[in-house]
């Protein structure tokens, strides 16, 4: 008969028990430290052997395994191209000059009003204006057009910090409210670069959805469309499961083969919590709003 292994959990001295469970862990990593040995000795004799390890070799993550979502959008689709065309941020991609307009909720402190200091230093031709504690968002609205502003931004605050964004497109919309995060102002990351008043590059990161689509449109037309590549400064919207990492940077060459990024900050997370068509109206349509009910799964995503 063969001889049945002894297992650490047989065992009732507890000396014993993990004098047997090292030897059996020093015993497995020897087995795998010489099975990498030995593949790397294969690989070494045999380059096709490691791509198709590679290849093959894909880790299973919430984003790769994602829920099948009916409104991914395909760069070839012409109904896409259609809708982009004649949307309510057309104007924009025509040509058209963003200027932008920034203030807050009623009676904020002073980290709000630093925060919008800082969205005003990441988006040229963005101006601040406080609010006054009689000024209604629909009035912020009607002189906002008014003055030909492209683009509203109301910063809002609770328990004295910043904790939501909502981005009014003007004269027609649409709007759309973000949670905000983790907001980190440049004086506090570490070795922060110096911003200069260069155009930003920008770029937007798996924004695959229709609905995707639309709230990377709203960041484009935040930003002038001719970057200034002098400045060599880049703002990056990267989405990850549905949360969207707002970093800025800049690239700097460090010889001919190699580039580095010079974080300038500030750093913060935004999260969307609806859309609505139009200008905003409390009793508007809304395009999309989150509810609870709508996560049915960890792999279930709406950008």
């Amino acid at each position: 008969m063969p001889k049945v292994p002894v297992l650490p959990s047989d065992i009732k001295n507890k000396q014993k028990r993990e004098n047997l469970y090292h030897k059996l862990k020093a015993e497995k990593a020897k087995k795998k430290l010489e099975r990498r040995k030995q593949l790397a000795k294969d690989e070494a004799k045999n380059p096709e052997l490691k791509e198709k390890r590679l290849r093959e070799n894909v880790p299973r993550t919430l984003e790769n395994t994602r829920e099948h979502d009916d409104t991914m959008v395909d760069a070839e689709d012409e109904e896409v191209a259609e809708d982009i065309a004649s949307d309510e941020l057309a104007s924009y991609f025509s040509g058209k000059t963003p200027k932008i307009v920034v203030t807050t909720s009623k009676k904020c402190t002073k980290v709000t009003y630093d925060f919008c200091a800082e969205l005003i230093s990441m988006m040229p031709n963005a101006q601040f204006e406080k609010r006054g504690a009689k000024h209604e968002l629909r009035q912020i609205i009607k002189i906002a057009n008014e003055q030909e502003f492209t683009d509203l931004i109301v910063v809002n605050e609770d328990h004295k910090q910043p904790n939501g964004i909502t981005l009014i497109h003007l004269p027609e919309g649409p709007s759309a409210y973000f949670k905000l995060s983790n907001f980190i102002p440049a004086s506090r990351i570490t070795d922060h670069g110096a911003v200069t008043a260069h155009f930003p590059e920008i770029i937007l990161n798996n924004f695959n959805t229709r609905l995707g689509h639309t709230i990377g449109r709203m960041f484009q037309a935040l930003f002038p469309q001719v970057p200034e590549f002098q400045g060599r400064q880049a703002i990056t919207f990267h989405n990850q499961r549905d949360f969207i990492f707002v970093r800025r940077h800049r690239y700097v060459f460090r010889d001919t083969d190699r580039v580095g990024l010079q974080e300038l900050g500030p750093k913060f997370t935004l999260k969307l919590k609806w859309l609505q068509k139009g200008v905003y109206d409390r009793n508007g349509e809304y395009e999309w709003l989150f509810k609870p009910e709508l996560e049915t799964s960890r792999r279930r995503f709406f950008l």
